[in-house]
């Protein structure tokens, strides 16, 4: 299984080759992950909402769509140097303080 930490090094490496090791600015990748957001939102709604594909449109694949915005996440992480391992430990830390029972 491939660590958090390990994708962030694979998404660097990638900018690194195609990007110049430049990422967008943080707020570019915050229109992106919403833009990715809405289309998991599509995805879940023709597969498992009322929402019907048309005869124009093509099926959203949910798992294509949660991987293109872990990427642009990835991302965002990478070019406000946020280490995403860390930050999920505190946060899963956290919700098991809260949600333990007393």
């Amino acid at each position: 299984m491939t660590s958090l930490g390990e994708l962030q090094e694979q998404v660097d490496a990638w900018a690194a080759r195609y990007w110049g090791g430049e990422y967008w600015p943080p707020h570019a990748n915050l229109a992106r992950l919403t833009e990715e957001i809405g289309e998991i939102a599509r995805a879940i709604n023709q597969g498992y909402g009322p929402k019907r594909v048309k005869d124009a449109e093509t099926q959203a694949q949910l798992a294509e769509e949660l991987g293109d915005a872990l990427f642009v996440l990835l991302c965002l992480a990478n070019s406000t140097d946020v280490d995403l391992h860390s930050a999920f430990d505190a946060t899963l830390e956290k919700y098991i303080t809260r949600d333990e029972e007393p």
